[in-house]
């Protein structure tokens, strides 16, 4: 299948050339694997409330199980897509391919806001764990000043390349694991098995368990909107998946069954921060140390993927014209800028509101962008069974559909647990994307952006004209 990205023009800027995607270097199976875990997972910081809200056994359950009910469809489904569509944008593109332009549109709308409203968690969490040794970023002006200036660290790195993000993705997630991998080693005489078994079907908090559960193992389809960055797409996407996949179901179920095994359990102490606390319990002061510096640096490196990952999708979006052709520009680093500046942006504008409300409102726009996901990827395999797959999902075309029951079941279950507040704000952003479309359409016809199809669309759709 020919790399579609590779026939695409970009205008660097400050220039009037439009040199070729070939110069930029492609991101390998590592750093891949990397970016994926950091879009995902990032390691087990913000699983704790999993055991405050459902104890120990329904816990490890929850991210043994689970994973097979949601993130493998979703990666197998990423690696299909992603292949066949090996270009910027990719779940907008897979919508746009099989509902039409509008509805790729509403999908873009969605997710990027979903990638958005996350990202704005990450800068608020990396004070979070340093706010111990430095009170005064509990609050105020000298936070707000903080949030603004880790922004703005973390955006110029994801200016200056996917490269350069990719390979600061590697040491932050190598950082981030080993202090657990020796954790686990100082508990094994104080494990008790007993403990993985406590269960109380009557004290459990099923939202919170369940979002937490849902955004620690979600945005597997993340990485598809840089896909066009890949060095062959085709082999190294389905195995950097496959990977990725290992490393976040042994990096969330791992410290969970060391942290549960090895202290006595006191669920109301189990909320964002507290491995550090066991971390101190078993190791020490240096090892909280330890686990405090790798929970802070994790939240880097899920801003860095996920601001890259929100960033090319705007670009893969204006190359077919759905959005001013200004999005597709790139630096000389071959970065989206004008992606990047919009996508920090909203991070700004959002982080004012809370850890929970943050992660409601994320889940339920996710939920809308992965119902037309599903609703593509099977239309596609009826519609055009005979398409080039690189990557083809080897359960046959029913096997594939019955496959995507289970995670829909989920969606539904998520959506039925929102709170009155997350389902107005969430509904009113839905309305904003329906409305903006034949907004940017007028502008088209108005001449007041110019749009530009530039990516060698591998449509069934008649892109914009």
């Amino acid at each position: 299948m020919v790399d579609l990205s590779s026939s695409a023009g970009y205008v660097e800027l400050g220039e009037h050339s439009s040199p070729k995607l070939d110069k930029y270097r492609k991101v390998s199976v590592i750093p891949l694997v990397f970016l994926i875990f950091y879009e995902v997972s990032g390691g087990p910081f913000g699983i704790e409330d999993s055991v405050q809200a459902a104890g120990p056994l329904l816990a490890l359950l929850g991210f043994l199980l689970v994973p097979f009910v949601w993130s493998v469809p979703e990666a197998l489904i990423t690696a299909e897509l992603g292949t066949m569509f090996p270009e910027n944008g990719g779940y907008v593109v897979w919508v746009s391919s099989a509902l039409g332009p509008y509805w790729g549109f509403q999908q873009g709308w969605m997710k990027w806001l979903s990638g958005v409203i996350d990202n704005a968690l990450y800068p608020v969490l990396f004070l979070d764990y340093l706010k111990s040794a430095i009170p005064e970023l509990e609050g105020g002006l000298p936070r707000t000043i903080a949030v603004l200036a880790i922004t703005i660290v973390l955006t110029y790195m994801s200016y200056r390349g996917l490269n350069i993000v990719g390979s600061v993705a590697i040491f932050l997630g190598v950082f981030s694991f080993l202090p657990f991998i020796f954790m686990g080693f100082v508990a094994v005489p104080r494990l008790n098995a007993s403990r993985w078994l406590v269960m109380d079907l009557g004290n459990v908090n099923w939202t919170l368990f369940l979002n937490t559960l849902f955004w620690n193992l979600n945005y597997w389809d993340s990485i598809s909107t840089l896909a066009g960055e890949v060095e062959n797409p085709s082999k190294t996407l389905p195995k950097s998946l496959f990977y990725a996949l290992l490393l976040v179901i042994f990096g969330y179920f791992f410290p969970l069954l060391v942290g549960t095994g090895a202290v006595p359990l006191h669920r109301e102490l189990w909320t964002d921060g507290y491995f550090s606390d066991i971390a101190k319990m078993l190791g020490g002061v240096w090892l909280r140390t330890w686990i405090q510096a790798a929970a802070a640096l994790s939240n880097m490196g899920m801003f860095l993927a996920e601001m890259s990952s929100d960033s090319f999708q705007l670009e893969g979006m204006a190359t077919r014209g759905m959005l001013p052709e200004l999005f597709a520009r790139r630096s000389r680093y071959g970065t989206p800028l004008v992606g990047i500046m919009f996508s920090a942006s909203g991070v700004i504008l959002l982080s004012w509101m809370s850890f929970q409300e943050i992660v409601a409102a994320e889940n339920f726009l996710y939920c809308f962008g992965m119902i037309m996901e599903f609703v593509a990827f099977m239309k596609l395999r009826i519609d055009h069974p005979a398409e080039s797959r690189p990557y083809k999902i080897p359960l046959g075309t029913v096997g594939s559909i019955i496959m995507c029951i289970p995670p829909s079941l989920l969606i539904l279950v998520v959506l039925a647990f929102a709170s009155f507040k997350v389902m107005v704000i969430s509904m009113v952003a839905v309305v904003i994307g329906l409305v903006l479309e034949p907004c940017l359409r007028y502008s088209e016809r108005k001449r007041w952006f110019k749009y530009s199809i530039t990516a060698d669309n591998h449509d069934f759709h008649s892109a914009y004209q």
